[in-house]
């Protein structure tokens, strides 16, 4: 098996049965009679963080070491010792598909009984619970930090130029004419070069439009993404008519590079950039002075109505294996305290998932009701294969030349049909729950 790739069907399998074994790789104990807890994280742009965190963890604590490794590739590493029966104590990840498939391999221990789990916000505990893909009983992650998306936009641009927040769609595209039509800046630049950034306006327009369940209600056989999906597509094409086009000499959305949209809106081609908070730290790169700020996606026909995509962007996982539950534990209050939290905040440009009074980037500031009520979904594509490239699916609808109805009707149908092809295990899993129901 070692010497296949690690797909989802060989680590749902190699694990199911592994999770009936006795596990090793768990806490140890060092020389010295203390407890060592290996924590494997997959932010490694954390990485420096991480290692202070460790250095000052272990110099104030005399019971416990701290191992915490935050490698290139993380995840696919976590798949590969999982495999091996060779479990970290704690694994770091997102609250993604990943995640859904290591709760459903049974590899991951029930956290109800931590004390922590008290101040977590409800609203991503509940964004944990729609991951997977039923119910399940008990708790199987602690979520640490949250990000978000939506529209970016340069906030001293739109101050000096009296252009309002837009709320609604048609707002949106009356502000883009507008910034059309004075031929300074593009409205957008999209860099639609590297396929998966175009998820990003993608989950923040379609999070607003369709049910909240709708993954749910496909795999139980109850609606299809075609019945939803086609006004969102409608406007993913609009926007590309406001993209850096606009401008002389500018490559194509098809043509530039994250990094190149990235860039170019720091160094103000574009009034706005649809993405979320983890690419400000590379736009400051392109300009540290740019002021970037965020508003919700103004794609709810009500106003009222808006949400803000926001994911648990790092959690901590406890692996069924541990035998020193106590121990990890005691690190994650570590973690959690207020002082070392808001200094990952603050390093990361995170959102806290627990309650508490912590100072957030004033990129936060247009969203910060929206976090404060708890009016924020999870990522629609963290409920994607990623055998089904969605990415791709969604890049192909809008490089189709051909009228809208006809390169979204195509789009759909794949979309619908490739869903049935790679989730026939969870589709099979769902319609038995919910036939106990």
């Amino acid at each position: 098996m070692l010497n296949k790739p690690i797909t989802r069907r060989t680590l749902l399998g190699g694990l199911g049965a592994a999770s009936a074994l006795l596990f090793a790789g768990c806490a140890s104990e060092t020389a010295d009679g203390r407890v060592q807890v290996e924590f494997v994280s997959y932010k490694q742009e954390a990485k420096a963080l991480f290692d202070q965190i460790q250095a000052d963890f272990n110099a104030s604590h005399d019971d416990v070491v701290l191992k915490i490794d935050s490698p290139a590739d993380a995840v696919t590493i976590m798949k590969t010792r999982f495999v091996r029966e060779n479990y970290p104590d704690v694994i770091g990840i997102g609250g993604d598909a990943d995640y859904a498939s290591f709760v459903d391999s049974e590899i991951l221990a029930d956290v109800s009984d931590y004390e922590g789990m008290a101040n977590v916000q409800e609203a991503y505990r509940n964004i944990l619970e729609s991951v997977t893909y039923v119910p399940m009983d008990g708790i199987y992650g602690v979520p640490y930090v949250a990000n978000a998306a939506g529209m970016l936009y340069n906030v001293d641009m739109f101050e000096e130029k009296g252009w309002p927040i837009p709320q609604t769609w048609d707002e949106l595209i009356e502000l883009c004419e507008t910034i059309k039509g004075e031929g300074e800046v593009a409205p957008f630049y999209l860099g639609y070069l590297d396929t998966w950034t175009i998820l990003s306006p993608w989950n923040s327009i379609t999070v607003n439009m369709v049910p909240q369940d709708l993954a749910r209600q496909v795999n139980a056989g109850q609606a299809k993404f075609a019945d939803w999906y086609g006004e969102p597509a409608r406007r993913m094409r609009q926007m590309l008519q406001y993209s850096q086009t606009c401008l002389p000499g500018e490559p194509g959305p098809f043509a530039a590079s994250y990094n190149d949209a990235c860039t170019s809106f720091a160094n103000g081609k574009s009034a706005m950039y649809p993405c979320g908070s983890f690419a400000v730290p590379q736009i400051l790169t392109g300009n540290p002075d740019v002021n970037v700020g965020m508003f919700a996606m103004p794609s709810a026909d009500d106003p009222a109505d808006r949400i803000v995509v926001s994911g648990v962007d790092l959690q901590w996982c406890v692996s069924a294996a541990c035998q020193h539950k106590e121990a990890v534990y005691e690190v994650l209050d570590y973690l959690a305290d207020r002082e070392n939290l808001q200094t990952y905040i603050s390093d990361q440009r995170a959102i806290p998932c627990v309650e508490g009074d912590f100072e957030l980037d004033s990129l936060f500031d247009g969203i910060q009701e929206f976090l404060d009520e708890g009016r924020v979904l999870d990522y629609l594509d963290h409920s994607y294969q990623s055998a089904m490239a969605v990415d791709a699916q969604l890049q192909t609808m809008l490089l189709d030349e051909r009228d809208d109805d006809t390169a979204i009707a195509a789009f759909l149908e794949k979309f619908d049909t490739d869903w049935l092809r790679y989730n026939r295990a969870v589709i099979r899993k769902v319609q038995e729950y919910e036939s106990q129901q």
